[in-house]
């Protein structure tokens, strides 16, 4: 049986701090549907379909591997593998694990790897663009993919084609001559006056084998320690988790500086760089900033999302998704509204919103890494109010879910079902409520929740006690492997 020809290596571990407050350390970017309906990771899927596909591969960080799952899990979208990362090493250590999954049992499929918070407007032009590469990649060379620039970007590293590199319309492959830098504005205005450069967009396409002897070349210490994780990794359902101890002993670095930007003028390898031109409505969706240019807008050139009202404002991005926004006056602004957080900025300035994330987590503000609403395996939960010893969540368990066998040393719990059925294991009891029924649990005893029934099932929980944090969870039994 021949190898798959293109297998994807989705690069999905990102934190998206720029994205803030809507991006969450434990909810990042790539997760939301910042364009629609479904998350940035499932547009990345979906656009890749009717290309001769091999199984995905996804790379993720095992702190959101539950929602992460449950997306990959939605009607139409391929079977795939959820490789975890214990710890963040970037995107050269992530490549790498995946590669060595891929050449497993002898093959040597080409990997087209992506970033999962990518946008493009003209699939069908993005998938042209990929199968004139997909030759060079299976010959053995690496193919990267450049963004013809409509304007002169300062915040984009380039890439320097040979011969041919103005003819962008035959999206053959050209000559790879260097990476370059972010540019300043003088030097950015010339590199697209002269048709030659393009925008990296990280986008690449090579043989796993190609991409192994690459990075053994310039980077041993990723490859064996990359190697060691992989070796000792093991299944876990959904996931296969990569050894812990030997993947936090690989160098962090990323694709660009670990191999790409070196191997053009490393002619002693015999790997050729390939680029093909891609004019397709390329984003990478970094910043609010970059948001705002990839999605629609107005006749007043704003781009807005939620319940938001404007009054003589021009050129803004509103997003609100939990209340009514208004905006009188604004001009060149962004306004994100979630639950627990609202970002003001102007939007020349949104690149600076990850210094506002840092001084979060440096005061120890859980806004920075987790939503009023968070995401578990068997649903979500929302901290609708809290106080000095009483805090009140809504709790929705998806139908056939199970939450642990649980106790708490600090709380009691009172629980409504405002829809479907509930299961609880109270102590010796097993009791069934339905709608508008209610249950008690003391503190000190143990319980557990379920759905049993075909739909979600929905609760109100009142939480009163001396300490009401997450922590205070002793788990006798889960589904899910935890112990916290």
């Amino acid at each position: 049986m021949s190898d798959p020809q293109l297998v994807p290596v989705v690069l999905s571990g990102g934190s998206g701090t720029r994205l803030w407050p809507v991006s969450r350390e434990k909810h990042p970017k790539q997760l939301q549907p910042l364009l629609g309906g479904e998350s940035l990771l499932q547009n990345t899927l979906r656009r890749l379909e009717g290309l001769p596909l091999g199984t995905p591969i996804i790379v993720s960080n095992q702190e959101y591997r539950f929602i992460t799952a449950e997306q990959l899990r939605q009607p139409g979208l391929a079977d795939w593998t959820l490789l975890l990362e214990p710890v963040g090493r970037n995107t050269a250590p992530a490549l790498t694990v995946a590669a060595l999954h891929a050449i497993r049992n002898g093959a040597d499929p080409v990997l087209l790897t992506t970033p999962a918070d990518h946008h493009v407007r003209d699939t069908e032009a993005f998938k042209a663009a990929v199968l004139s590469g997909l030759p060079a990649s299976e010959a053995g060379a690496v193919v990267t993919f450049g963004i013809v620039p409509d304007r002169p970007e300062t915040g984009y590293g380039y890439i320097e084609a040979g011969v041919g590199a103005g003819d962008t319309a035959r999206r053959a492959p050209l000559d790879l001559l260097a990476f370059r830098e972010k540019p300043d504005a003088a030097t950015a205005q010339s590199y697209v006056a002269g048709g030659r450069h393009f925008w990296n967009s990280g986008i690449f396409m090579l043989r796993a084998s190609v991409w192994l002897k690459a990075i053994g070349h310039f980077s041993p210490e990723i490859l064996a320690a990359c190697t060691r994780a992989v070796e000792g990794a093991s299944d876990d359902g959904d996931f296969v988790r990569l050894d812990a101890a030997a993947f936090a002993e690989s160098p962090a670095d990323s694709i660009d500086y670990a191999v790409m930007e070196k191997l053009p003028s490393a002619l002693d390898l015999g790997i050729p760089a390939r680029v093909v031109p891609l004019d397709v409505g390329w984003s990478d969706v970094g910043a609010w900033d970059a948001l705002w240019q990839a999605i629609d807008r107005d006749t007043d050139n704003n781009a807005v999302k939620g319940d938001v009202w404007m009054e003589d404002s021009h050129g803004n991005l509103v997003i609100a998704e939990h209340g009514l926004v208004a905006c009188i006056g604004c001009e060149d602004m962004v306004v994100i509204e979630t639950a627990d957080a609202v970002l003001i900025a102007p939007k020349a300035r949104t690149q600076e919103v990850k210094t506002i994330v840092s001084r979060l987590k440096a005061a120890g503000r859980s806004e920075a890494d987790l939503h009023r609403k968070v995401h578990r395996p068997w649903g979500w939960y929302d901290s609708i109010d809290n106080g000095a010893r009483f805090q009140v969540k809504r709790i929705v368990v998806r139908p056939g879910a199970t939450l642990s066998l649980q106790m708490h040393h600090h709380r009691a719990e009172h629980w409504v079902v405002v829809r479907g059925t509930a299961k609880v294991t109270r102590g010796d009891e097993v009791i069934l409520l339905g709608e508008n029924q209610s249950t008690y649990i003391p503190l000190g005893v143990t319980h557990r929740l379920e759905n049993p029934g075909q739909i979600p099932l929905e609760i109100i929980e009142v939480q009163s006690g001396s300490y009401l944090g997450e922590d205070d969870i002793v788990r006798f039994e889960d589904n899910y492997g935890r112990k916290q």
